[in-house]
């Protein structure tokens, strides 16, 4: 099984080709950004696909941005769904990545949104994944576990730092339920979060090594159901980012760390991470678990 990150366009800097030739130069294998739903970023996304052997991995959200408008109900989900789907099936996406749903909404208005996506999805040929996020229908580990049940064929982002938050500890103390779920997740946001925030300052920090730690050893049993199930490929995004979950001094302002030299260092570690696992996980040898990267 091979592993291939992509570069996510959330807070990177410049215009999409400098962003796109940035995460070439660094060794990423694709960028994760937003459905192009205008001609002239379509266009320039196209542009970039065809210059670049960069793969794209589509980025939906629905509702009203990244955090859902309240006013807005299951109709306007599945229709702002149903279009974005609509607009990257020409592009060719590795697969789309939804940020979806209402936290607020009954099971059954979850299961429907889920239902409408995946039907439409399976039409265009899309491999549509739903993220575990904050303020949407897979805001907890336990209503996703519950999804998986009713829809066994539901594809999902695993975004685990917003768990640590919902539920306020680690999520490697949650091992049945991610088990429960690990077959579902096709894709990996690689965003370390801890049991106060979605983001630590720095995963290099050493006062943070628990908390990179623990989501490595999450990231291992989604590896291994994938392997077992006969992937030939995960794909994973590293994904710290600005808008709150950057750390900044008091008073100035001043962030703690550069978004981009961490999203390269998580990266590095991840496929340094990966080959190791991959190595003992094949040889089925016991080799006792240590921190990469640290």
């Amino acid at each position: 099984m091979e592993l291939l990150l992509f570069r996510t366009r959330w807070g990177a800097e410049g215009n999409l080709s400098e962003f796109a030739a940035e995460a070439e130069s660094a060794g990423f294998d694709g960028i994760e950004c937003p459905v192009p739903v205008v001609s002239g970023e379509r266009h320039a996304l196209e542009k970039v696909l065809q210059r670049s052997k960069l793969a794209w991995i589509a980025e939906i959200t629905t509702g009203g941005g990244y955090v859902p408008r309240r006013e807005l109900g299951l109709e306007d989900h599945v229709a702002d769904l149903s279009a974005k789907l609509d607009a990257c099936a020409a592009l060719g996406p590795v697969r789309v990545n939804c940020i979806g749903g209402l936290d607020a909404w009954s099971d059954a208005e979850m299961l429907r949104f889920f239902e409408a996506g995946m039907e439409r999805a399976e039409k265009l040929g899309l491999d549509l994944c739903f993220e575990t996020h904050r303020s949407r229908c897979l805001f907890n580990p336990w209503r996703c576990e519950q999804v998986v049940r009713a829809l066994p064929e539901i594809g999902l982002t695993a975004d685990l730092s917003h768990w640590c938050v919902v539920a306020e500890r680690l999520m490697d103390t949650e091992m049945p339920t991610l088990r429960a779920i690990a077959g579902n997740v096709r894709h990996i946001h690689a965003r370390i979060g801890y049991d106060q925030g979605p983001q630590v300052p720095h995963p290099a920090a050493p006062e943070y090594a628990e908390a990179l730690a623990s989501h490595q050893r999450c990231w291992e049993v989604f590896w291994e159901a994938q392997r077992a199930a006969g992937a030939e490929r995960t794909t994973m995004t590293p994904e710290f980012g600005p808008d709150g979950y950057l750390h900044e001094l008091p008073f100035t302002r001043e962030p703690v760390a550069d978004l981009w030299e961490i999203n390269r260092w998580i990266a590095g570690v991840e496929r340094h991470h990966f080959a190791r696992w991959h190595r003992a996980s094949l040889d089925e040898s016991p080799v006792p678990w240590r921190l990469v990267g640290a």
